[in-house]
């Protein structure tokens, strides 16, 4: 069940970040319809990234590197939300770079934790 549930796990991830950046768009291109369709489907994958990491947290037994790449997992999938949101009600003007920072920031290192490149 592990490995079903970490393959699980890193597959939506990639799959969530592509579907982000679809909605984007087509949100920046008025496709309204599109991008709520697609904004859900994104809201599930938040659902389903947040209860594979806790299940996987629980057979790590919650080791330091994975407990902070949880929480910075949370913070990812604000940003992402804020991003979309704002970008639909036409608020996100200029707070764009400091969510847009926060989004590459905390993906590059959930990325880098996950992949055990930053280890402690």
């Amino acid at each position: 069940m592990l490995t079903g549930m970490y393959h699980a796990h890193v597959d939506s991830w990639w799959l969530l970040i592509v579907l982000f950046l679809i909605t984007y768009f087509l949100l920046r291109a008025g496709k309204d319809k599109g991008a709520k369709i697609l904004h859900m489907i994104v809201r599930l994958f938040y659902i389903v990234m947040i209860f594979s990491g806790v299940v996987l947290l629980f057979n790590w037994n919650f080791a330091i590197a994975y407990v902070i790449k949880a929480i910075l997992a949370i913070v990812l999938i604000y940003a992402m939300e804020m991003i979309l949101v704002r970008t639909k009600k036409g608020t996100l003007g200029s707070k764009a770079p400091m969510y847009w920072g926060l989004f590459v920031v905390t993906l590059v290192v959930v990325i880098l934790l996950g992949m055990r490149i930053i280890t402690f």
